[in-house]
């Protein structure tokens, strides 16, 4: 057995989790001699009593490596761990780092500049606009839009990423085979197609009142900043901002209604301190200020993913005001085009519109 596969039984054992691994490795220095441990030895390790040690010595009997192995395989995913260079840079830094990821898509070094966005569930039209627009624009200016996959603000987040033909990236509070909730089947092949889909749950692992708050953490933490678009009081969001908060990440709310319940635990994170959040230029300012303080050899902000449409535009727009009838002549390109291409440059805040329905670059 190598030790990455040792990391994999530790892994689908219940009851052990990242800190006990963590733990038991300090204690026997790899992974392949805590599961060769005996159980007086077992027992000495911190957190783990009697139960746990009898767990971890008869892991032969309760977990199915070879079967969990290929189906990682059969179902297109892979497996990444805290050594390897795709494991998320940020997500190394929390208190309780997954021990393994279960990843179907690519985590790509441009993800560490991300920012997770969640909310409610049960959402308001209101607030699934918002958080496609806040979406479409951060992805279109090159970051990586991170949510976790669940109905409501979640998929609009996802939704919004991909309208810009961004990344974004879901995190998972089940095994990575399991669609919850099932009209999001196709929404998981989009996302696995244009960024990756992950959770460091094993196969056939079903959602529960635990594994979504874990899951939570890895939102949280493997993203430079937490934006909550719509939560009533009692949002199990308030719990991923708390992690960000946590972790030293920034905080963003947005404002609703003050009649809406779902608003409320928005309003309140604003009082507490969070950044109000009216469209994408307050995060990116923040973002931009985080990113400055990288080290020399971190990835840069990556410009903005346009359309040939968009592109040739750009390259016509400067300081100067223009009015959409000059840019049709010189671009020759349909009025429709224009219109629509114009838009995108406003979301991605490479153009302006101006009183009298003028265009410049930003």
């Amino acid at each position: 057995m190598t030790p990455r596969e040792a990391l994999v039984v530790l892994n689908l054992l219940e009851g052990i989790g990242p800190i006990r691994t963590r733990q038991l490795l300090e204690f026997f220095g790899a992974a392949t001699k805590v599961l060769e441990a005996p159980l007086p030895a077992l027992r000495r390790v911190k957190g783990i009593g009697d139960d746990l040690a009898s767990t971890i010595r008869q892991w032969e009997t309760t977990t199915d490596l070879t079967g969990e192995l290929k189906r990682v395989e059969e179902f297109g995913a892979r497996l990444v761990f805290q050594e390897d260079d795709e494991y998320p840079e940020l997500l190394r830094e929390i208190y309780d780092p997954p021990i393994v990821l279960y990843v179907k898509g690519r985590l790509l070094p441009e993800d560490r500049n991300s920012i997770s966005m969640v909310g409610a569930r049960r959402t308001t039209h209101y607030g699934q606009d918002t958080a496609r627009k806040l979406a479409y624009q951060l992805a279109g200016a090159g970051i990586t839009v991170v949510s976790g996959g669940a109905r409501g603000i979640d998929s609009a987040s996802h939704q919004g990423a991909l309208s810009a033909k961004g990344r974004t990236l879901a995190v998972l509070g089940t095994g990575i085979n399991i669609v919850y909730p099932a009209e999001n089947a196709e929404l998981y092949e989009r996302i696995s197609e244009n960024g990756a889909v992950l959770t460091q749950f094993p196969f056939n692992r079903k959602g529960d009142k635990q594994s979504f708050p874990i899951r939570n953490r890895i939102v949280a933490g493997m993203t430079l900043g937490t934006v909550v678009v719509e939560a009533d009081l009692k949002s199990g969001s308030l719990i991923t901002a708390n992690m960000a908060a946590d972790n030293n990440r920034q905080v963003f709310a947005v404002p609703g209604r003050v009649d809406s319940p779902q608003s409320r635990g928005c309003h309140n994170l604003i009082r507490e301190g969070a950044v109000l959040c009216e469209n994408a230029d307050d995060i990116l300012a923040e973002f931009e200020n985080l990113a400055l303080g990288q080290a020399d050899d971190s990835p840069n902000l990556p410009l903005a993913n346009l359309t040939e449409t968009e592109q040739k535009i750009l390259d016509v727009l400067d300081a100067t005001e223009q009015p959409i009838d000059t840019l049709i002549d010189r671009t020759g390109l349909p009025v429709s085009s224009v219109s629509v291409a114009l838009l995108g440059l406003e979301m991605k805040r490479l153009a302006k519109q101006l009183p009298g329905k003028l265009f410049a670059r930003r």
